[in-house]
C-alpha cells in the first residue's frame, strides 16, 4: 500500500484494532480513548463525532483541536522505523498514536504514556 494511501482511510475502520489489541492485553476501550484523547485534544464527543462521519487519517489529525505537546517526547521504535526520524507530519503522527498504543498494552502506566514521569 503506497504510504499515502493510508492518509485516506478513515480512523473509524481501524479504531476498532486498537481496542482489540488494548483487549487482547487486559486494557480497555477507555484507556484507547483517553490516549487518543490526550495526543490529539479531541473531547470524547468530538471524538465519537469524527468516527461517525468517518473520518480519514489525514483530516482526523489535521483538524485535531490541540496536538499534545508531550507528544513530542514520544520516543522509540513502531514497525521498525525510529518514531523520532519520520519526517512526514500526518505518519508521524500515525505512529504517535500506535507507539503509545503499543505502550498501553505492554503494561505501563497512563502516568508513563502520558510523560509524566
Amino acid at each position: 500500500m503506497d504510504k499515502h494511501r493510508i492518509y485516506k482511510v478513515s480512523f473509524a475502520s481501524v479504531y476498532p484494532y486498537y481496542i482489540a489489541k488494548a483487549e487482547k492485553k487486559g486494557r480497555t476501550k477507555a484507556e484507547v480513548d483517553e490516549i487518543i484523547r490526550w495526543l490529539t485534544g479531541y473531547t470524547q464527543k468530538a471524538f465519537e463525532t469524527q468516527l461517525k462521519k468517518e473520518t480519514d487519517f489525514e483530516t482526523f489529525f489535521k483538524k485535531a483541536p490541540k496536538k499534545n505537546p508531550k507528544r513530542k517526547l514520544i520516543k522509540g521504535v513502531i514497525c521498525g522505523v525510529r518514531v523520532e526520524e519520520i519526517q512526514e507530519p500526518i505518519m508521524k503522527e500515525i505512529r504517535y498514536l500506535d507507539k503509545l498504543v503499543d505502550e498501553l498494552v505492554k503494561g505501563k502506566t497512563m502516568e508513563k504514556i502520558f510523560r509524566e514521569r
